[in-house]
């Protein structure tokens, strides 16, 4: 048996479906499991050892036309898939996945164009985002035959970029700090990650600055007295990999940073601005993950996924103690 699965959405999102695979290899263990995600997203699962092939669409690029997606389920129709499981929501992942001619297609019940879907799912509303997707195989195995964690792979140091392989190995306990998000509202002031990284520049740990090319600004800011390593817009999405799994501590918004370390189990104090762990994108079977914020605001949390401006202006959520994360870094150091 052949089965495609598919995730089309944000790395995070991406990152909090990796149960989905495990679960899948469990109710079909002889079957060949391909992925299908964007092209930045492939590097999350092309090292998982129960991942046989990975395919790319780019949905934003060249699969974005009408021709794209008729070449795209072309190639899917080609590859004879006898099943596809889809966590993507959208219209035109149902209608590729239509005419990619897959006979046995389950997405949700709640998709966009979810009746071009031979079987609808019911998706569990509550809970962490990770039993969320999760419950897309629900119908097949109760809930508690599924393992849950996160799963993560980083590459071999042979396979790192060029530019990574100048950075790494480096010295001493490295600490992440991942200060950027996709959403303004989410991203705790860099006035506070800088005050961090003084600290613990100068008790003699390697701090490294992670992120995409749009947060070289903030990270640059961080960074003005030069006591981190700003990697932010240098690294590959594998080379994140490798760092974030030698890491000692990652510092980090809601973000996909702190799935990423969720995944790897490596200690991370988490800051929450303008969300909400309840929201079900918290820290995921990581024992060792404290979350930081400010619960006494009556406005938050003023939204599911965060914003681009504060709506109130305050931005008082943002504006939590550097003093506070350091005291909660303190027990994992």
């Amino acid at each position: 048996m052949k089965i495609l699965f598919v995730q089309l959405s944000f790395l995070g999102d991406m990152i909090l479906s990796t149960p989905v695979i495990a679960g899948l290899k469990k109710i079909h263990p002889e079957a060949s499991l391909t992925v299908l995600t964007t092209p930045l997203a492939a590097a999350l699962v092309e090292n998982d050892p129960l991942v046989d092939k990975v395919i790319t669409f780019d949905k934003r690029g060249r699969d974005k036309s009408i021709s794209g997606m008729l070449e795209k389920a072309g190639a899917l129709r080609a590859e004879g898939f006898d099943r596809v499981y889809s966590l993507h929501r959208s219209h035109r992942t149902a209608i590729l996945l239509f005419l990619a001619g897959i006979s046995h297609r389950i997405g949700f019940r709640d998709a966009h164009f979810s009746l071009l879907y031979t079987e609808r799912r019911q998706k569990k509303i509550e809970g962490h985002s990770a039993i969320r997707n999760l419950s897309l195989l629900f119908d097949e195995l109760p809930e508690t035959e599924f393992d849950k964690p996160l799963r993560l792979f980083a590459p071999r140091y042979d396979n790192l970029s060029k530019t990574a392989k100048e950075i790494f190995p480096l010295d001493g306990e490295i600490i992440v700090m991942a200060p950027g998000s996709a959403w303004k509202t989410k991203q705790w002031h860099w006035q506070g990650y800088a005050a961090v990284a003084r600290h613990f520049a100068q008790s003699g740990k390697t701090i490294v600055l992670m992120g995409g090319p749009g947060d070289r600004a903030v990270c640059a800011k961080i960074n003005g007295q030069g006591d981190s390593l700003d990697c932010s817009g240098r690294l590959t999405l594998s080379d994140t990999l490798y760092l974030m799994e030698r890491s000692r501590l990652v510092i980090c918004n809601d973000s996909m940073a702190l799935h990423m370390a969720s995944a790897f189990r490596i200690p991370t104090v988490a800051v929450f601005c303008a969300t909400s762990p309840e929201f079900g994108f918290g820290p995921w079977k990581n024992p060792e993950s404290v979350v930081v914020q400010d619960g006494t605001l009556p406005c938050k949390p003023c939204g599911r996924h965060g914003s681009n401006r504060c709506p109130n202006g305050t931005e008082a959520c943002m504006k939590i103690d550097a003093d506070e994360v350091i005291n909660a870094c303190a027990g994992f150091l």
